[in-house]
């Protein structure tokens, strides 16, 4: 096997993979780039939050679709448990159907809303639902695309800040990659209680670990990638339960389906799940930063290796302790686990980037007959009574 490192673009043009490839690799730089936008813009976002998160019958909405939503998840409890105000997340898929269990005109709402291009049926529908329902309502765009439509849409007014994202972080490829970790920081970073120049400073300390582990763990996964292991599972407590989702996600989307990929707790994972595994599983553990989630998570990775049902036993993150050579570890200062997940994402993106290509898939395309999109078609809004 030829070794496929994401610098060498003829190869993956060639593949149908560029666009892919460049925007993993990418990431570190436009963090640095993000840290830099977001520096200039705090006035203008401070100026917007004002008070708001310091009121406790106030309420945050985190929501998106699909990856978007699961940026959501991946931060919300992290920004709840630094402020008075309800901060929750919920998918745009889920307010548009059941907008009562979530909205309420008595609580006023901040809805920060995660878009890529910001033209997606659901991100815009859901703005002028929770605007119609809730009188006091305030909106954060969130979005890599200037002229999307929640951008063009929010321009010029009041209730709404639109937080753009580097240019080049509007993934031309079908899979979101670069524009995920980059609308994620940027939420951690505006979220956070510490003094702006201490945000800034976390966000250039991840370019350097994101620099590192795209270096140190690019050869090992594309190793991963060409073994026998026909469906994967991820699993990973707190904020890394929502990462193991998206990382699912990544596998499912740029296999074309072909690789069923499912995501769980280690702890959950016990509880019926357990019984996916075969000589054909690769199972991914996202380590968590939290010493105590951590024995949980080497409790079952000792089951799991014991066992020996699955076909490979890896897991992934800061280092602590000893480590197996399945133990894919980095040193990592004492951040949040949100905080380190898109350190952990870039394996799994480069992972499913791999399989795709190892399957004589187009990893920028894998749906050429249409049948999923880059920005999702088909939808019909429909307006409750």
């Amino acid at each position: 096997m030829d070794a496929m490192p994401l610098s060498d673009t003829s190869r993956w043009q060639r593949l149908g993979g560029e666009h892919t490839a460049v925007e993993i690799a990418q990431q570190p730089a436009l963090w640095e780039a993000l840290a830099t936008l977001l520096a200039s813009a705090r006035e203008g976002i401070d100026g917007f939050l004002g008070d708001w998160l310091r009121h406790g019958h106030h309420r945050v909405i985190l929501t998106g679709a699909g990856s978007s939503g699961f940026i959501a998840e991946m931060i919300a409890d992290t920004i709840n448990a630094q402020w008075p105000a309800q901060v929750r997340a919920v998918h745009t898929t889920s307010l548009l159907t059941h907008p009562s269990l979530y909205l309420s005109p008595e609580h006023p709402t901040l809805l920060v809303s995660f878009a890529r291009s910001g033209s997606s049926p659901e991100s815009v529908a859901v703005v002028d639902l929770v605007r119609e329902r809730v009188p006091q309502s305030r909106f954060l765009d969130i979005t890599c695309n200037r002229q999307g439509d929640l951008a063009l849409r929010g321009r010029d007014r009041a209730d709404t800040f639109t937080l753009l994202m580097p240019p080049a972080s509007c993934d031309r490829a079908f899979a979101m990659t670069s524009s995920l970790s980059c609308m994620m920081l940027a939420a951690l970073t505006t979220f956070d209680t510490t003094p702006w120049p201490q945000r800034t400073e976390r966000l250039r300390t991840l370019v350097a670990l994101g620099e590192r582990a795209i270096a140190t763990w690019e050869a090992p996964v594309e190793t991963l990638a060409h073994s026998p292991c026909t469906r994967v599972i991820y699993l990973g407590s707190g904020p890394m339960e929502a990462l193991a989702r998206e990382c699912a996600l990544k596998v499912l989307e740029l296999t074309a389906g072909r690789v069923p990929a499912f995501a769980n707790t280690p702890l959950g994972f016990r509880h019926g799940p357990k019984s996916l595994l075969d000589p054909q599983t690769l199972v991914v553990v996202l380590r968590s930063i939290e010493p105590v989630a951590r024995l949980y998570e080497q409790d079952l990775l000792d089951e799991l290796r014991r066992d020996g049902i699955a076909g490979e036993v890896v897991s992934i993150g800061p280092r602590a302790g000893e480590a197996t050579q399945a133990d894919w570890t980095l040193d990592t200062p004492s951040l949040p686990d949100a905080w380190l997940a898109p350190l952990w994402l870039t394996v799994a993106q480069r992972y499913a980037l791999h399989r795709s290509a190892a399957l004589g898939l187009m990893p920028d395309n894998p749906f050429p007959d249409g049948t999923v999109n880059r920005v999702v078609q088909g939808v019909t809004i429909h307006r409750h009574g």
